[in-house]
């Protein structure tokens, strides 16, 4: 009894085994096109919109913020605050942020500069300058 048991798991995986390659070879590229289409996020199948340092980007960027604020607006209201003014919310996000940059932020990248400076050291390279790299890179932060 027990041989015809091993005949029988022995048949029924050699079965499984064909279907599956067979379930495999029909599907085509049926598995190349998971994760594309129009909800894709990076494919090149979806549509893109314009580029973000066009002017089409950037009225469009401007139309999704003047969106959230609105929303924001309208949320404050519905808990019985007073509305906010759109135009001045706006403004406020679109200012750049002030030219200099608090103690904490400044000592953080001045200690990644250092860390920066010691693997250069180590691969034989020049150090950098600390503080004109503490600024440059600051200056990159707020761009």
């Amino acid at each position: 009894m027990a041989e015809v048991f091993q005949w029988v798991l022995v048949a029924v995986v050699v079965v499984g085994v064909l279907i599956a390659i067979l379930s495999l070879r029909a599907s085509g590229d049926l598995y190349d096109s998971i994760g594309k289409g129009g909800f894709a996020l990076d494919t090149t199948d979806s549509p893109k919109g314009p580029p973000p340092d066009s002017a089409a980007g950037r009225a469009e960027a401007q139309a999704e913020i003047r969106q959230l604020v609105e929303a924001k607006s309208a949320r404050g209201e519905a808990r019985g605050e007073a509305p906010l003014d759109i135009d001045a919310e706006i403004a406020a996000l679109n200012t750049p942020a002030a030219g200099v940059a608090d103690d904490a932020l400044r000592q953080e990248v001045r200690s990644l500069v250092i860390a920066s400076n010691e693997r250069r050291v180590r691969r034989g390279e020049a150090p950098l300058e600390v503080e004109g790299e503490v600024d440059r890179q600051l200056r990159d932060l707020q761009e």
